[in-house]
């Protein structure tokens, strides 16, 4: 569903471009002149090109919050630390200190004369 929907969005962004592209230019930006009185007039006509735009651009909204709402279901209830294999905390003895993850990064303490040699498990 998430890929065909992901598709359909790829699809709809690259039609968006394109007719983009294909309107006339009716601003004067950068000194040119672009068309005459499209600018200037209270309303310009609904052109064909304008309601392809229109319509492309509601559907290009619609299925980016489609594809959110997917992702935020598929991802509900989980979490990044879910996914690792780090040491877990058990609730057992409070004084045993439960190591990092990542402790064999750590430097040596000031009593350790251990060599600082890595080691490959």
């Amino acid at each position: 569903m998430e890929n065909v929907v992901l598709i359909i969005h790829l699809f709809l962004a690259l039609g968006l471009i394109a007719v983009v592209l294909l309107q006339r230019s009716e601003g004067g930006g950068l000194g040119m002149s672009g068309g005459g009185g499209g600018a200037m007039s209270g309303r310009s006509a609904a052109t064909a090109l304008s309601k392809v735009t229109w319509i492309l651009a509601i559907a290009f909204i619609v299925t980016s919050i489609t594809l959110t709402i997917l992702a935020a279901q598929k991802s509900a209830g989980s979490s990044v630390l879910d996914r690792t294999d780090g040491p877990v905390a058990t609730e057992g003895d409070a004084n045993t200190p439960v190591a990092p993850v990542g402790s064999d990064l750590l430097p040596p303490s000031a009593g350790d004369n251990a060599p600082l040699v890595p080691s490959a498990d």
